[in-house]
């Protein structure tokens, strides 16, 4: 008869002489029970039996009644679980345990490090479960995955209140800061003193939606943003160009930092000597940029959230652009209903500010409507607006003059135009409008000082 091989199993990680410490503790001092509140619940205990005793102790803390052997044995036997527990004799054991509550915490935080390990082990056999399954899905898989670690990731974080004591010093010294610097910004600045005077720059976990008519300069404008905080504030940024080719983009890049026509930096009439020694000069200052592109065609909410994850892990991220919000992909494809896909979408974009904890710049167009009553946008032309307005934390506008096309010199630029820029919504500050020159034959805006007035807070 051939032998068996014996089975390797494996016992779930565990510390029962923790849960029994931490149990201990709870019964010979009711103080106790406040040191550990936001770290255990009664499903973190391996033990099932020593779940229902700190169940028990929980119910009797929030009915503000005692905590020792005698209540809680009263308690137990009320509900007939006294018998399954081990009788009021292991709950006296309980208390003969430690001698003292002090390290209760040390104790809590043990048992919730293994109730940790045996979530990721139940959470890999199910990822592993989903993958033999031939999941069809394997983008919405793989975000599951991520979901699932993090949430674990949140279970063990210990969460509890603040007291204001504990801010006020910190905002104390923000202010004085910002106070000696003249002002200086709380968000991530734009590159555009005028606007950044009305933002603060750019808020970590924002949603801001910049939408503008085609061809009014919203990649331009978005461009310039993400080059300056790149370049000038050596901040990470993620691009997510969803129209245009990476090839492209780094084009408008080089022409915009150089101050070289785009027309002639892609049609190879370069001026040799003066040109090239521009262009030279900007790519040596883009090299040390940490500028990250990808130009996917067909992006999905779930995809670019992986990305930009992965890219918060291995660079760190000061900045997120989409150009532009209506190209992502939805997942909702079966649904014919654009208003519900858009929801998913900005609900997504939203998500990944306040995960990654980083402002969200995306770029979004605007109806036709726009462009028929020739006005300066509001909210409601926004797209499919309802969702997005609700979304964004702030919303700008661009718009300008229609001009004459025979202002189009020879050489396929045009001259720099004015081009308005409107705060239509900023949900913690001033409205507001500032003017700029957008220079098409070089794709960049210039700040000028025609106007810039706050307009009032967006309640």
């Amino acid at each position: 008869m051939a032998k068996r091989k014996d089975l390797d199993i494996k016992v779930p990680p565990q510390n029962v002489d923790a849960e029994q410490s931490v149990l201990g503790s709870l019964l010979i001092d009711p103080n106790a029970m406040v040191k550990v509140l936001d770290i255990l619940a009664p499903e973190d205990f391996y033990n099932p039996v020593h779940g229902k005793v700190y169940a028990t102790i929980l119910a009797l803390y929030e009915k503000r009644q005692p905590v020792d052997v005698m209540s809680v044995t009263t308690a137990l036997k009320e509900k007939d679980e006294l018998k399954s527990v081990g009788g009021s004799a292991y709950l006296a054991d309980l208390t003969n345990r430690v001698t003292t509550a002090s390290h209760v915490e040390h104790y809590a935080q043990l048992v919730k490090d293994k109730k940790t390990l045996r979530e990721l082990i139940k959470t890999s056999a199910e990822v592993t479960e989903e993958a033999f399954s031939n999941a069809e899905d394997v983008e919405a898989l793989l975000d599951g995955i991520e979901q699932k670690i993090l949430n674990i990731s949140q279970k063990s974080t210990k969460h509890s209140f603040t007291h204001i004591k504990d801010e006020l010093k910190g905002a104390y010294e923000r202010m004085e800061h910002l106070n000696a610097g003249g002002g200086a910004l709380r968000g991530v600045p734009t590159g555009f003193p005028k606007l950044d005077t009305i933002l603060s720059g750019l808020q970590k976990s924002d949603l801001i939606i910049l939408g503008a008519r085609p061809s009014i300069g919203k990649t331009t404008f978005a461009l310039d943003i993400a080059r300056n905080v790149a370049l000038r504030f050596k901040q990470p940024v993620g691009l997510f160009s969803i129209e245009m080719a990476r090839e492209q983009v780094v084009d408008r890049i080089i022409a915009a930092e150089a101050g070289v026509s785009l027309w002639k930096l892609r049609t190879g009439r370069v001026n040799e000597d003066v040109d090239f020694q521009m262009i030279q000069g900007a790519l040596d200052r883009l090299t040390g940029a940490e500028l990250f592109i990808d130009d996917t065609p067909s992006q999905n909410i779930l995809q670019m959230r992986s990305m930009a994850r992965r890219l918060q892990i291995e660079h760190g991220l000061g900045l997120i652009v989409v150009d532009y919000l209506q190209l992502i992909t939805p997942r909702s494809t079966k649904s014919d209903n654009v208003v519900q896909q858009v929801t998913e979408i900005s609900r997504g974009l939203k998500t990944l500010a306040r995960e990654l904890h980083v402002p969200v710049l995306a770029l979004s167009q605007l109806s036709r409507e726009v462009d028929k009553l020739e006005r300066t946008p509001k909210l409601s032309d926004l797209r499919e607006s309802g969702s997005i307005e609700q979304d964004a934390d702030v919303v700008m506008f661009l718009s300008r003059e229609k001009k004459d096309p025979s202002q189009m010199d020879m050489g396929g630029g045009e001259p720099p135009s004015v081009v308005h820029l409107h705060v239509a919504k900023h949900r913690n500050g001033p409205l507001g409008n500032v003017d700029f020159q957008f220079d098409q034959d070089l794709v960049t805006f210039r700040s000028i000082d025609t106007r810039h007035e706050p307009t009032g807070f967006d309640q």
